[in-house]
């Protein structure tokens, strides 16, 4: 368990395929005592979670938010994710986006370019 209190974290392109890192986010999020809540408008649930087809629909104020999509697929949503006003942005490696980093810093929410996977184990989520 970290020692930050529990975090609501969107997992933006959720994946139910246990190979890919955003599912094994998932899980560690989950082991780490955070509740992690699925993004992914092609997919009804993941990990038992009920899955969101984007972040506005997602009814919880969230604190963090992990990208696990491309900059492509990334570009039309900045706008979306900035007005979800998260406290953070975890940028994970192939998921960098500098438009969404400089709207997002100029907005006062904070972007960390680092693995979730990483910054769980090392207890610096």
């Amino acid at each position: 368990m970290s020692s930050r209190q529990s975090e609501t974290v969107a997992v933006l392109g959720a994946s139910p395929k246990p190979d890919r890192y955003a599912y094994k986010a998932m899980q560690m999020l989950r082991q780490h005592g955070h509740r992690a809540i699925p993004v992914n408008p092609a997919l009804a649930e993941v990990l038992g979670e009920t899955c969101y087809g984007r972040l506005r629909d997602v009814p919880d104020r969230i604190d963090t938010v992990t990208m696990y999509l491309g900059k492509q697929r990334s570009d039309s949503l900045v706008d979306e994710i900035v007005a979800a006003k998260p406290r953070r942005i975890i940028m994970n490696p192939g998921a960098e986006n500098e438009q969404l980093a400089e709207k997002a810093e100029a907005a006062g929410i904070e972007v960390d370019y680092a693995c979730t996977l990483v910054l769980l184990q090392t207890g610096a989520f």
